[in-house]
């Protein structure tokens, strides 16, 4: 486990930085128009299904559900190419991609968190960061005839929490890595 986090630790953090690039840079242009925030989103979700894909397939050896991180990636990957195939997706497609994307991971960071709740402290961070993606993935999909622009700021806020809680693990499982290992060591 320790090899596991000291390993892993960045690929949160990658994940966090471009959730809050992502959120800062929504907030930032509120007028954003609908292709933009589509080649926003799509950049956010390729680097982050990118870090997933990575990260589950390094750690495959030493984790029996390294599939539950590279299906979340999986699904980012899939939203990330389509948002580049079609990048004249309407507002309420994006909303639904957006909406899909969050309901998956969401529920596979719950996974994980609970998986991993014997051997880390803190993992009510990915639980938090988890519950936030399934409530804003279950908004967008009751609520969507706001369309994606009227919901920036819910888009943005989103992904700053989320951003933030996955930076603030990354760091924590960065420590746990290291004092496992001198755990190990004795």
């Amino acid at each position: 486990m320790a090899t596991l986090l000291k390993r892993s630790w960045w690929i949160l953090l990658v994940r966090g930085l471009a959730a809050v690039l992502f959120g800062v840079l929504a907030l930032v242009w509120p007028r954003l128009t609908v292709a933009t925030l589509v080649l926003l989103f799509g950049a956010y979700a390729l680097v982050d299904g990118i870090s997933d894909v990575i990260g589950s397939i390094m750690n495959r050896k030493e984790d029996e559900y390294w599939w539950l991180v590279l299906l979340g990636g999986l699904a980012s990957l899939v939203a990330g190419v389509l948002v580049f195939v079609w990048p004249g997706l309407t507002a309420l497609f994006l909303l639904y991609m957006i909406a899909a994307r969050a309901l998956v991971t969401g529920v596979t960071d719950i996974i994980t968190a609970i998986r991993l709740r014997k051997e880390i402290e803190g993992e009510v961070l990915l639980i938090l960061g988890g519950l936030a993606s399934v409530l804003f993935g279950l908004i967008a999909f009751v609520r969507p005839g706001a369309g994606a622009l009227a919901v920036i700021s819910l888009i943005a806020g989103y992904a700053l929490f989320v951003g933030v809680i996955l930076m603030i693990l990354a760091f924590r499982m960065r420590g746990w890595g290291k004092k496992l290992e001198k755990l190990g060591a004795r």
